[in-house]
């Protein structure tokens, strides 16, 4: 079935990819606030734990709509881990590291979501797709505000 949006395929091939990787950033990271929700300990566990969880189920609500809309674009949204981590600029981290270090290492990944953003934005941009650039500006703006929010933390 055809799609005529008014972007090109190849330009919808293009924005969908970004778009993937941003998911994949984003999945991650959701992956990793949520392991330090459940893993955190020491004299902060009751506010890190209640913090990580409003963050964790904020990008539970984002990976949705980012992978609905590489969809929308008709093109397939990443759905494994496997996957995931071939793209994702964002590694895991192995073990349980110290309440000081998941707040430094979810910093970072909210840092990181952003620079992708940052890409995808002007891959749509370029595109004329106002849709994905809306969506990915307003991703942008929740991943600066949390990363600001960590960072006053340490």
């Amino acid at each position: 079935m055809s799609i005529n949006i008014g972007i090109s395929e190849a330009d919808r091939i293009k924005v969908a990819d970004g778009l993937n990787r941003l998911l994949a950033d984003s999945y991650t990271l959701y992956l990793q606030t949520h392991n330090f929700h459940w893993n955190v300990v020491g004299p902060r566990f009751h506010d890190l734990h209640i913090l990580f969880e409003g963050q964790y189920t904020e990008l539970s609500t984002a990976v949705d709509e980012i992978a609905e809309r590489v969809r929308a674009l008709g093109e397939p949204a990443m759905g494994t881990y496997k996957s995931f981590a071939e793209v994702s600029a964002i590694k895991e981290v192995e073990g349980v590291p110290l309440a000081e270090e998941m707040i430094q290492i979810l910093t970072q990944g909210h840092e990181q979501v952003v620079r992708t953003c940052r890409e995808v934005l002007s891959i749509a941009q370029a595109a004329d797709d106002e849709s994905s650039a809306s969506l990915v500006g307003d991703r942008m703006r929740v991943h600066e505000k949390t990363a600001w929010m960590l960072r006053s933390m340490q």
